[in-house]
């Protein structure tokens, strides 16, 4: 007797172990849910080979794969490690165990008792009483009909209907009002995440359903730790993620917050005394800035802007508006592969944000030496373009032409720092490419070529950038034009003195009269030659109209007199049709 009641725990221990174990500081991590065994143990199987604590439950008619068991700190810090490395699903959550059934992985981890015939008599009455409490405590409980769900949801408060709608907005799964409204968007929304956590896709929650969904929630934003921060100093109110990022310090007009983590996101707050030429004038700077990638949108309305920009090392979302003498905002710098959570973390930032009160972060608030006002913009090194030079105008809607050399290699292109434009060609005879930009342009002037030779010993006049973007506008320089051909007598080429610097390259080169006859492509290449000071080379006027002709722009001859145009007039002509070009890598 005794014999058999041992026999009969032991079976007892051996079912329950094959359970989960449901305490409560214990969670997994939910990866995948598969709708039958032979493709859950495959996945299973790749997953193990990465991971040594992968298992596998039923739960309904699906088949979980979840990493575990641990605990919830443990698994709070290994869904943002693994999502950020991209080695689990995005939609990949945390869950506490309780709708797991029978253990299908690892494989044969579910042992079975022999079988033994035990008759009622020969079982002890204490271990039969043991038997029928397991039992009853491991019989799972009858599922909720759809009918009853239905009843159930009719019955929620219309703020309990809205937390389910933040909650699936929260993983994405819903983009709609909240208000608590459940009409197709709603239910599409709702079956969308019970198939992507191995449900079935009813449209309807049961309440077990409802239960994972929002404390799936609750255990995201608790990793992420928000807080609804008072910064007395700024005079800003918001939600932040202060599980992600901690306070650093003040470089007004920025209240800095550094990662906690390596690879975390980095925060500004923006606080300082303004209207919306001085929210303009941010608008603008932050395009020059390292963290702030040239690709992506960005609007500038009258009183706010918004710039959503991006590229493959970083994202950047920035947000300022300009109200009552103040602007204030925010910039939230990450990397891609935390995409996803840190547009919910942008979304909580921008409906929590609030200015109060006339306070903005005072300039004097902290003692700067000149090192430190160097390094005031920390985390926002203007970016630098890859090269810079000069160009000009030649149609009335915007048409460039500048040096071809490199052009192929930028990945942007942008005209005064701020303009982007594309490359259209580039004429291997000339040296030229011809830029267009996105949008037509009104420029104050624009090239017209000169229709005839113009004679050796002309003055002649260069536009350009000669110090790249150190100075806001373009220069001329004055020379001579020395010879109608390159030194070996090559046809189609300019020999210019002039004390050119490698800036004016691409600029226009005009006579006294204000005509274009070329386009400055320096001093050459040839390593092997060292020219002297001042020497340097232009393009024809002729092969350059005829490049832009074969790409569609039709070159303004030149319908000014021959005589030299006064000091004003030649600089207003000149330095109208001059911009720079940067190249971005």
């Amino acid at each position: 007797m005794r014999f058999w009641a041992i026999i009969t725990s032991f079976a007892i221990a051996l079912f329950l172990q094959s359970l989960p174990a449901l305490s409560q500081d214990q969670a997994w991590l939910q990866v995948e849910a598969q709708p039958d065994a032979e493709t859950a143990e495959e996945r299973a199987r790749a997953y193990a080979a990465l991971f040594p604590n992968v298992v596998g439950y039923r739960i309904g008619k699906w088949y979980a794969i979840a990493l575990g068991p641990m605990t919830r700190d443990q698994a709070g810090q290994q869904l943002l490690s693994l999502r950020g490395e991209n080695l689990i699903p995005r939609d990949s959550y945390i869950t506490d165990g309780a709708a797991f059934g029978a253990q299908f992985w690892p494989k044969g981890s579910v042992e079975v008792a022999p079988e033994v015939t035990v008759t009622p008599e020969e079982i002890a009455p204490e271990v039969a009483v043991v038997e029928s409490e397991a039992l009853a405590e491991v019989t799972p409980e009858p599922q909720e009909t759809l009918a009853q769900a239905r009843k159930v949801e009719k019955s929620l408060a219309s703020d309990e209907k809205k937390a389910l709608q933040v909650a699936l907005a929260w993983f994405g799964f819903y983009p709609g009002a909240i208000d608590g409204d459940y009409g197709p968007g709603t239910r599409n929304s709702f079956a969308a995440w019970q198939t992507a956590n191995g449900y079935e896709a009813t449209g309807v929650l049961r309440s077990k359903e409802r239960q994972s969904l929002l404390a799936a929630e609750a255990d995201e934003k608790a990793l992420y730790g928000f807080d609804q921060v008072t910064e007395s100093e700024s005079g800003i109110e918001v939600t932040l993620p202060m599980g992600l990022v901690a306070f650093q310090g003040y470089e007004p007009p920025f209240v800095q917050f550094a990662p906690r983590q390596s690879g975390g996101p980095r925060l500004i707050l923006i606080s300082e005394p303004g209207d919306r030429a001085s929210l303009a004038g941010l608008y603008e700077l932050l395009q020059t800035m390292e963290t702030i990638p040239a690709t992506g949108e960005r609007a500038l309305d009258q009183d706010s802007f918004v710039i959503t920009a991006s590229s493959s090392s970083v994202m950047t979302y920035a947000w300022a508006k300009a109200d009552k003498g103040q602007v204030k905002g925010f910039i939230l710098t990450w990397t891609p592969q935390n995409a996803e959570s840190m547009s919910r973390i942008v979304e909580i930032m921008r409906s929590s944000f609030r200015s109060f009160g006339e306070k903005v972060l005072d300039p004097g608030l902290v003692p700067l030496d000149e090192a430190a006002r160097q390094g005031l913009l920390t985390g926002l090194t203007p970016r630098k373009p890859a090269f810079s030079r000069s160009g000009f105008y030649v149609s009335a809607e915007g048409a460039i032409l500048t040096l071809g050399t490199d052009m192929q290699s930028c990945t942007e292109i942008t005209i005064d720092g701020a303009v982007d434009v594309s490359l259209v060609a580039i004429d291997s005879a000339t040296g030229s490419a011809l830029l267009k930009p996105a949008k037509t342009l009104a420029p104050a002037s624009f090239a017209q070529f000169a229709t005839s030779s113009t004679p050796r010993g002309a003055e002649i006049v260069v536009a350009g950038y000669a110090y790249g973007g150190k100075l806001p506008a373009p220069v001329l320089t004055f020379g001579r034009l020395d010879e109608l051909t390159g030194l070996a007598g090559e046809a189609g080429i300019n020999r210019l003195s002039a004390p050119v610097l490698d800036g004016d390259d691409g600029g226009p080169v005009l006579t006294a009269g204000g005509a274009v006859i070329g386009l400055l492509t320096g001093p050459g290449t040839d390593p092997a030659k060292t020219l002297p000071a001042g020497v340097v080379f232009s393009a024809e006027a002729a092969p350059l109209t005829v490049f832009l002709s074969a790409n569609g722009v039709t070159a303004q001859p030149f319908t000014g007199a021959n005589t030299a145009l006064s000091p004003n007039a030649l600089s207003k002509t000149a330095l109208g049709m001059t911009l720079r070009v940067d190249c971005w890598q």
